[in-house]
């Protein structure tokens, strides 16, 4: 079970667990545990965000109560749905994306969608996204005293084999917060963007690699676990050490294989001469500017 904090990337807790327990099991504990240790970094405001796996209902009063925001991810449980269904179409509200990414240069013109025309060629089964809409309502779940609200996000889906329609399909995906003065939109990428996780999860999972399993005890593995996830966390302080320059967004998307390949691996000589210890690069790249300023404001930082 991992829980990081979403402005960095930076693991909080990474516990290592039996394959057959469930990946919610403990988490609310864990949860409060961040929001002391966020509290203690000096952090005012504290946002949980998770999957559907990670609601934990019982717990919402008591976060509700501390000051403590949600937006999570809730099943599409029958009532639910029925409630979705229920509602007039007035409320519902067109869904737009918002894009990507910035164009800093020009745009350009997208290339053909080569994977679409051999699926279609090859005859097999396709779905695609016709419309989507959001809308509101007010929910009490059962081990609740408080009434949240929930988001529900509609999805008007076309079935299609080798380009011909065969089906279509309404799916509702639901979130549940306390966050009431954001929009249903606001909610909706709020949600989505918990999908960054799964980058840091293949970064400590292949990168570093954290949660590989090199031995056959579960202590043992849950040490090379913090091990791990610790080197990624330097990481991660490397560029929040950063001043105000491109080096330390950088960092904090760098993978860690290029991390360790451009930064930590750069060949270099140690010489003792005169008193003194002089650090020789043997080669240079981008980064050997950035390490030099960061070896002088460290040693600033020991002395101040």
């Amino acid at each position: 079970m991992l829980i990081s904090l979403a402005n960095t990337q930076e693991p909080l807790f990474l516990v290592n667990r039996s394959g057959n327990r469930p990946s919610y099991e403990g988490a609310a504990a864990y949860f409060d545990k961040a929001a002391d240790l966020c509290r203690r970094a000096g952090f005012c405001r504290i946002l949980f965000r998770g999957d559907t796996d990670f609601t934990q209902a019982a717990h919402l009063d008591r976060w509700q109560q501390a000051g403590i925001g949600f937006v999570f991810g809730i099943d599409a449980q029958p009532n639910l749905v029925e409630r979705a269904q229920g509602l007039p179409e007035r409320v519902w509200v067109e869904r737009e994306r918002p894009p990507g990414y910035q164009v800093k240069t020009a745009p350009r013109q997208r290339p053909a969608n080569v994977k679409d025309e051999v699926v279609r060629r090859r005859g097999y089964r396709n779905v695609r996204v016709l419309s989507e809409q959001v809308a509101e309502f007010n929910y009490q779940p059962g081990p609740c005293q408080e009434t949240y609200l929930i988001v529900v996000l509609r999805k008007q889906l076309l079935w299609e084999k080798g380009g011909v329609e065969v089906d279509r399909e309404t799916r509702y995906f639901f979130s549940i917060t306390n966050r009431w003065t954001w929009s249903c939109a606001e909610v909706v990428q709020f949600a989505k963007d918990r999908g960054n996780q799964e980058n840091l999860v293949e970064q400590l999972k292949n990168g570093v690699p954290a949660l590989r399993a090199p031995v056959n005890t579960l202590e043992a593995n849950g040490a090379w676990m913090v091990l791990g996830a610790l080197a990624w966390s330097l990481k991660v302080w490397l560029g929040l050490l950063q001043p105000a320059t491109t080096y330390g967004q950088r960092l904090l998307t760098l993978e860690f294989k290029g991390f360790l390949s451009e930064v930590m691996l750069l060949p270099c000589q140690i010489v003792r001469a005169s008193g003194r210890l002089l650090y020789r690069v043997l080669q240079w790249n981008p980064w050997v500017e950035m390490l030099c300023a960061m070896s002088v404001r460290l040693r600033q930082l020991r002395w101040t």
